[in-house]
């Protein structure tokens, strides 16, 4: 079971190394993620991009691309729908965005013809290391669903557990968040999380315990989950953090990222390979684990 961000690496470099796409590849922090990923045998990269400005930068970081397969395509949608071919075609076995707005390379990634859907909810997972927690933890959806119904937040918890099971976390305990512990007709949150919850004794959510609704605080402390007279194996153990909506999701993520300083990586699962898509803002840290989950997922 990984519990930092060392053992996903080493867990990736188990099963790798994997082909990844990258679209629109001419950015500093990606080359150099892409590259100590490839230096740890857990990718074989194809570039995808403008080829002058991919080779300028990676000089300019000093990155080695000798043995680097690169694809020269200099506008940013047409080379999005190369790297989804290349992956939609079995030719990678996952997509990662570079240089590109979100909804550029999605647009790509839902497409009839080449496109990566399932028919499953595509929904964003992000993966925290923070000093305070005593394990890796799962935080989602902060990034796609804007507002899920019922059905949706099951599925966006499958697509997590899923995630989790790649992380050798064989029954992740997940916390279906709220504003507060109890149900209340008023709140829906309250209200998805007891369903969810029933869903899951039915046998209709398998691979995983759930519990809810929690309040951030009793989901992430046992101490605060007693004091409230809360007893759940959950409490203060969860694996995986289901946001109630995309503000909150978002909020949480950011919060975690810039004020707690958490160690991040974050993918988009519900496809039918895992797309690394991280933010432009992102460093090459966060882009490299990044990487090292889409290769897990890819072993599926």
């Amino acid at each position: 079971m990984a519990k930092t961000f060392k053992d996903l690496l080493v867990l990736a470099q188990n099963k790798g190394p994997k082909k990844i796409a990258v679209a629109v590849a001419q950015d500093k922090e990606v080359l150099a993620a892409v590259k100590e990923a490839e230096e740890l045998k857990i990718i074989k990269p194809i570039l995808v991009g403008d080829k002058e400005k991919i080779i300028a930068i990676a000089k300019e970081v000093n990155v080695d691309l000798n043995n680097v397969e690169i694809i020269h395509e200099e506008d940013g949608e047409k080379a999005c729908r190369i790297a989804t071919e290349l992956v939609s075609s079995g030719k990678a076995n996952v997509l990662m965005k570079g240089l590109i707005d979100t909804s550029v390379i999605m647009k790509q990634v839902l497409d009839s013809e080449i496109g990566l859907r399932t028919g499953k909810v595509i929904s964003h997972v992000a993966v925290f290391d923070v000093e305070t927690y005593h394990k890796i933890f799962l935080v989602t959806d902060a990034a796609m669903n804007i507002s899920p119904d019922l059905n949706q937040k099951k599925e966006i918890i499958e697509n997590a557990v899923g995630l989790a099971r790649s992380l050798d976390i064989e029954n992740p305990k997940v916390a279906i968040l709220a504003a507060k512990e109890k149900v209340s007709p008023k709140m829906e949150a309250t209200v998805h999380a007891k369903e969810l919850v029933d869903m899951n004794k039915k046998g209709e959510i398998t691979d995983c315990i759930i519990g809810g609704p929690f309040a951030l605080d009793n989901a992430i402390s046992k101490e605060a989950a007693l004091h409230k007279g809360i007893d759940s194996e959950i409490a203060g153990d969860a694996d995986i953090l289901l946001a109630p909506d995309i503000d909150a999701g978002n909020v949480l993520y950011k919060s975690l990222t810039y004020l707690a300083k958490a160690k991040n990586a974050g993918i988009i699962v519900g496809t039918k390979s895992p797309i690394v898509l991280t933010s432009r803002a992102d460093n090459e840290e966060a882009k490299l684990y990044s990487i090292a989950l889409g290769v897990l997922m890819a072993t599926k």
